[in-house]
């Protein structure tokens, strides 16, 4: 839990791996996870690096897992989890996993293929069976006879010419049925009405071959005379893709062809049957392969793009590596690579080298902390050991969200919410869920608790329940004495619906609340003022707390990265400009809540116009003094924190001024005989100065490349001068901006008073006056609730927590938190479930 206050100590170490175990060697690093890993091929391209051939080989691998993949959804299976922690394979698995997966994935190919072919032949052989067993009652060609009875004699002899010997044909067929239409008009407008045409659809749909789903499909049947006429007919069914069958005319012939349709039909669907049973087969045992190998080989393809940004020594017999990892894990680093190395024979080396680079930032968090820490980081990564404001932030934050968000009601309601989702953490269903809401309330769960648990606290102290008070002590005042003292008359009471309560008399005010602001003031005319003052005054002690507490913090920044400069020249002008003006009025707010009591209070003085007066150094005769002496206070505080703008603005610059000119002196040459030793001597410094990375160097804008021309005193200088801006101004307008506390919880209690009054109060009533009171509630209650979840919980909690990630974003975080540093990505195989 140290590490949450402020990032772990990162130290930069360097690997010689033995070429014949730098595989395992990484390999177990993955497993740990605890080392980054820097590239140091950076200028060399992905196609010119060491491994490229046996990643290439990964990736081929990768795509034919996701064949398989696929193919096993397609089949409507699933994948099962891979069963224990499986390794890295070792190298010379890769040849065996890659012809066990080509063989399988060939075979399932030649199986897919052959019942793609074969539903598509049983497909062809159902629609050939369709369209001879539809009744389409096709015109023949009719036999002529000399008899005169028969009605179908002719009148008119037959006509003798070229086109007395023409035979009616025929073309049967079937097609898809949003084409049949279509293809009927084209038929008739091509063919000038030289066919008849006879549509049906088919009685049982079939199943198409392709998809799978079953489909009903046209049978046709055409009958015509001549070729031309067929030939168009046969070039008009090609182009509407139409599956054309032949026809015969007699009728023994059409039924003996489709019985023999129907027997290869049978046949068909038993060799169809075999197939899938052996396809099923072949599923079956991908199953069985494809969860460990998809494991090992993307483990495999890990370990060979981490080889890859590995150097190789001159003597092509190690690799050398270079890694950042925690000081705490160097030992389990150091065991890792020994049992890596112990099977080559040779073992790996590590040693910390220097490094002028800022090393990345590493804190390690859990289920409890990882969200506030997120929210921290989403503000930006803190630099290198930089104070962690995530540990002060599990509890301000839930607190100053409660303070918009104060009823009891709605902070019971969420804390339930988020009590549930941590009590069913650990069920794979839970975690297994793919909404995006639920993944995001579910990944901060102990965040809504938290902000539930406060939200009930600071409910009690509001006394707000669903916008309703309740009287859980006795009140602190006394309408019977009030009426006893005060000779109220039945007539007095008719004419005045409103009475005053006089705290003055005796026996009317009883004492202060034990606990929260007195049920009593919910019935009274000027509750909304009450309120308004307490939680205005409330808003502005908060915030001059909450940012001289960052203010504060940067104490230990300064002490860690040994600029005590800075305590002199930063944080102590910083703290007396803040408290010396807004903490005097805090002071003040203070002070007269103790001093004045109800006998004064038509006389107190205002406290808004002595902070007007402290800066205009006047004095205005109507508002007395709180204390002696207030006014030489006000002015001595005045000109204290006006002096601190200056000591702010050019305390530091001058500082680093002076101390760059004295190095400067300390390093020019004397002499020609001393110019080696100081060449040796600066040399030295350089590379002592390139082996520690200075965070003061990085903030004063030092190079640290060429120490001659690192300091530049106008970058300096810009650089104060923004930050004096910033923090005077800020100042102001950051003690303004803590008045979101009192304006969103002013909000969220109207809101709750406007949805009682124009929900449940109507309910109420209107249950009583037609004696349904349990009918008339159900639905009364169901939309109180339902607008009590959507517009209370979900709405203006979204909306306090953004107000309450912005003051600690802008106004807290500001004062002692940079966030320009990077997380420390450790190489590693495990998959976060979080």
């Amino acid at each position: 839990m140290g590490s949450m206050f402020r990032s772990e100590e990162v130290a930069l170490v360097q690997l010689l791996l033995p070429t014949a175990a730098a595989y395992t060697c990484v390999s177990q690093l993955g497993e740990l996870g605890l080392v980054e890993f820097r590239d140091l091929n950076a200028s060399v391209s992905a196609f010119q690096r060491r491994f490229v051939v046996d990643v290439r080989r990964c990736e081929e691998l990768e795509k034919t897992f996701t064949f398989l993949q696929e193919e096993v959804q397609r089949a409507g299976l699933t994948l099962p989890p891979p069963e224990g922690a499986l390794p890295a394979p070792p190298p010379r698995e890769l040849l065996r996993i890659q012809e066990e997966t080509d063989r399988l994935a060939r075979e399932l190919r030649d199986v897919r293929g052959n019942q793609q072919a074969l539903r598509a032949q049983l497909h062809q052989l159902q629609l050939h069976s369709a369209v001879l067993g539809q009744n389409h009652s096709p015109p023949m060609a009719a036999d002529h006879t000399e008899g005169p009875s028969s009605e179908r004699t002719p009148l008119l002899p037959a006509a003798r010419g070229p086109h007395a010997d023409l035979k009616v044909n025929f073309v049967a067929g079937a097609v898809e049925p949003y084409k049949a239409a279509a293809l009927e008009r084209l038929l008739w407008r091509a063919c000038r009405g030289f066919l008849i045409a006879s549509f049906k659809e088919t009685e049982a749909q079939l199943e198409d071959p392709v998809t799978g789903e079953p489909a009903t499909w046209m049978t046709f049947i055409i009958s015509y005379w001549g070729e031309q006429i067929g030939q168009k007919i046969r070039k008009i069914t090609d182009c509407f893709h139409c599956h054309v069958f032949p026809y015969l005319e007699q009728e023994e012939a059409r039924h003996a062809a489709l019985q023999q349709l129907q027997q290869q039909s049978q046949e068909l669907q038993e060799v169809l049957g075999e197939t899938e049973r052996f396809l099923s087969q072949v599923l079956g045992r991908v199953q069985q392969l494809l969860p460990p190998g998809q494991v090992q080989i993307r483990k495999m393809k890990a370990v060979y793009l981490a080889l890859n940004q590995c150097s190789v020594s001159t003597t092509h017999k190690c690799l050398i590596a270079e890694v950042w990892c925690a000081t705490r894990d160097l030992p389990t680093l150091q065991q890792a690579l020994q049992d890596g190395s112990s099977e080559a024979g040779v073992s790996a080396v590590a040693h910390r080298i220097p490094s002028r680079d800022m090393p990345p930032t590493l804190i390690r968090t859990n289920r409890f902390t990882a969200s506030f820490q997120g929210i921290v980081d989403a503000y930006g990564v803190g630099r290198y050991r930089e104070v962690n404001p995530a540990p002060y932030t599990i509890i301000t934050f839930p607190f100053l969200f409660a303070v918009m968000f104060g009823d009891v009601g709605h902070g019971l309601l969420m804390f339930l919410f988020a009590l549930a989702m941590v009590l069913t953490e650990n069920r794979p269903a839970v975690k297994a869920a793919q909404n995006e809401i639920w993944q995001t309330f579910f990944g901060g769960r102990y965040l809504l608790l938290l902000m539930g648990l406060f939200s009930v606290y600071t409910g009690f102290i509001y006394n707000e329940c669903f916008s309703r008070a309740t009287a859980i002590f006795p009140s602190g005042w006394s309408v019977a004495a009030m009426a006893n003292q005060s000779g109220w008359s039945d007539k007095y009471l008719s004419q005045h619906p409103m009475l005053t309560l006089d705290p003055n008399i005796t026996g009317v005010f009883l004492g202060p609340y034990p606990f929260g602001i007195d049920p009593i003031w919910s019935l009274a005319t000027n509750h909304l003022s009450f309120l308004n003052s307490f939680k205005m005054k409330m808003s502005v002690i908060l915030g001059v707390t909450h940012m001289a507490f960052g203010v504060f913090l940067s104490i230990f920044n300064h002490m860690h990265f040994g600029q005590a400069h800075r305590l002199l020249l930063e944080t102590l002008p910083e703290l007396v400009f803040l408290l010396g003006l807004f903490g005097y009025l805090v002071f003040l707010i203070v002070y007269k809540w103790l001093r004045e009591s109800a006998a004064g209070a038509s006389t107190a003085p205002s406290i808004l116009i002595h902070f007007i007066n402290m800066f205009l150094f006047a004095q205005s005769p109507t508002n007395q003094p709180l204390f002696h002496g207030q006014e030489v206070v006000q002015y001595v505080l005045v000109v204290l924190a006006l002096a601190t703008v200056p000591v702010l603005l050019l305390g530091t610059p001058l500082y680093l001024l002076r101390q760059h000119r004295h190095r400067n002196t300390q390093r020019r040459p004397v002499g020609r005989q001393d110019k080696d030793s100081d060449k040796l001597l600066a040399s030295s410094d350089a590379s002592t100065s390139e082996n520690s990375w200075s965070p003061d160097e990085e903030k004063a804008g030092i190079a640290g490349d060429d120490e001659e021309a690192e300091f530049v005193p106008s970058e300096v200088f810009m650089h104060q001068a923004i930050h004096t801006i910033e923090f005077c101004l800020g100042c102001i307008s950051n003690t303004a901006s803590y008045l979101r506390l009192w304006a969103l919880s002013l909000a969220h209690a109207q809101l709750s008073e406007v949805l009682w009054a124009m929900v449940m109060r109507i309910g109420l009533g209107m249950g009583r006056e037609m004696g349904v009171a349990a009918v008339v509630l159900v639905p009364v209650f169901a939309a109180f609730a339902v607008m009590t979840v959507a517009i209370l919980l979900v709405m203006e909690g979204l909306s306090a927590f953004l107000h309450a990630l912005r003051l600690h974003w802008v106004e807290f975080q500001n004062k002692f938190y940079s966030g320009t540093g990077y997380k420390l990505s450790p190489f590693t195989f495990a998959v976060d479930n979080e």
